[in-house]
């Protein structure tokens, strides 16, 4: 992550810095990634680089992290408008995804830095534990009658899982657009599995 001389810059310069970071990161597969190319840029001498962040990967982490922030606040929008329902609300968010809604840059800019590295685990990035604190946020939205447990840590289990379920299709939309309607349909059954349990549950009397 970032160092602290980087969050003591002035916003419009932190801005920039930025700004040229995701020029270079979207353009190219992150072993070509070129912090010279950055710091020009930015404007910047290459030497401030290293005052900023530990090396390329560790300003790649800042950049996934704030399209992980992004994500949490759109995943929390979307579980308010499907009432609480999880599983709808996983199923808007790929379709969201697939149209690319958004008002910032930054979501399409994180849909185009997993593109270009489509090697990159997504489940990493969606299931860091900072994720935890999504949650938190979307906690009093949920509708915990469509959970067959209400305790806190069964809904962060099955939160976990849903995400693990909707990044798969996602990463499987973005290697083959031309079949995301085939990922969506995949998307909802296996949604279906999960909530209603894929195996046999015997009766009082076969237990």
């Amino acid at each position: 992550m970032c160092k602290e001389t980087f969050l003591r810059l002035p916003e419009e310069k932190r801005n920039r810095f930025l700004e040229a970071a995701w020029e270079e990161f979207t353009r190219v597969k992150f072993a070509d990634v070129s912090i010279n190319q950055i710091v020009r840029r930015a404007g910047v001498p290459r030497g401030s680089f290293y005052q900023y962040f530990a090396d390329k990967k560790d300003l790649f982490t800042y950049l996934v992290s704030m399209s992980r922030e992004r994500f949490a606040q759109g995943f929390h929008a979307t579980v308010e408008e499907a009432h609480g329902d999880l599983f709808a609300a996983m199923l808007s968010c790929f379709d969201r995804f697939q149209r690319r809604e958004s008002e910032e840059p930054l979501v399409d800019r994180a849909i185009q830095l997993l593109h270009i590295n489509l090697g990159m685990d997504m489940r990493k990035m969606m299931l860091h534990p900072s994720m935890d604190t999504l949650l938190e946020r979307i906690w009093s939205q949920l509708d915990l009658k469509k959970f067959a447990r209400q305790d806190p840590d069964y809904i962060r289990q099955a939160v976990m899982l849903l995400l693990l379920v909707l990044a798969a299709a996602i990463m499987d939309s973005l290697a083959c657009p031309e079949r995301a309607d085939e990922y969506r349909k995949r998307l909802q059954e296996q949604l279906e599995m999960v909530r209603c349990g894929i195996g046999h549950r015997p009766c009082a009397a076969e237990a």
